[in-house]
């Protein structure tokens, strides 16, 4: 491995001056789970590495006076999903945390790593498209702040600018009886990278079936993304018929393709299963099951 320069700014300022400076020469350094391996593995050769994890509120997750829960960008993995404003008004984001790797490796990486990796199967990501969060970036110009659908570009890219770097997410309030699911499948029970992976989060609202939705896939397009005609249909019908026709919508959404993990025909009918089963689960949790007439299992 190449030796390189690791330094610790002192401000968001100095951080953002280093990450600017040169070529490429200069990484993010929070919980380094990914990046040391490309370093290793000679993948990339940064001249400097620049640790990002003690600047002000990197490592703390608040509820802000606006109702919005703030999530710093170096919190880890574990530290997210065991948080209990997280698990009572955000438990979809928990579970997606909590499917990350290992134990051991979720002590280490964090949640702003795992989006700025950009990597389409991200655990975190199909939770945070539902939650229709809002990341926070700081770089030469200051502070921005992006819907997280537009933070992704594409696989291992994202809307990061020269000298900028993830701060924090930010998840709205949770609306009153809101309940979510996060199925994912893997080679492996436990610990493996998604082959693909379906969230879907609902709550009560004045529409024809009582519910809003939202239904997010990961690993099957060049980014996490939502499926926007299956969330309106389930808000118009949430019979049993309608439920399996969202859950085709939502396979029609995907974008997969054929790699060493899977055929893209394999991902798309995995998606039809495992929304169709996570509509049935949120209908179970917030007990409109019964009203629509659901049963069986997909």
């Amino acid at each position: 491995m190449r030796p390189f320069d690791y330094i610790i700014p002192k401000d968001h300022a100095e951080a953002s001056a280093l990450l600017a400076e040169g070529s490429g020469a200069a990484r993010a350094f929070q919980g380094g789970t990914d990046l040391l391996i490309r370093v290793r593995g000679g993948f990339i050769r940064p001249e400097r590495v620049v640790d990002l994890k003690s600047l002000p509120g990197m490592q703390e997750i608040r509820l802000g006076k606006d109702g919005w829960l703030v999530i710093g960008a170096a919190c880890t993995m574990n530290q997210v999903a065991i948080h209990p404003l997280v698990r009572e008004r955000y438990d979809l984001l928990a579970q997606g945390t909590a499917s990350v790797a290992s134990y051991q490796l979720r002590n280490r990486a964090t949640i702003g790593g795992n989006c700025c990796n950009a990597s389409p199967a991200a655990d975190t990501a199909p939770p945070l498209f539902c939650l229709d969060t809002i990341v926070e970036l700081y770089g030469p110009g200051g502070v921005r702040r992006l819907p997280i659908a537009d933070f992704y570009v594409g696989p291992g890219r994202t809307a990061l600018q020269r000298g900028e770097f993830l701060t924090s997410i930010h998840l709205p309030p949770s609306p009153t009886g809101a309940q979510g699911v996060y199925n994912k499948l893997g080679r492996t029970k436990v610990g493996d990278i998604a082959v693909m992976s379906v969230a879907v989060y609902a709550w009560p609202a004045a529409t024809q079936s009582g519910l809003t939705w939202r239904i997010a896939l990961g690993a099957v397009g060049p980014t996490p993304l939502r499926a926007p005609e299956a969330e309106t249909a389930l808000a118009a019908d949430i019979s049993p018929a309608g439920v399996v026709a969202a859950a085709q919508l939502a396979a029609g959404a995907s974008r997969p393709i054929d790699d060493i993990r899977a055929s893209a025909a394999y991902r798309r009918d995995m998606v039809r299963v495992l929304a169709r089963r996570g509509i049935e689960k949120v209908l179970d949790l917030t007990g409109l099951r019964d009203l629509s007439g659901l049963g069986g299992a997909a």
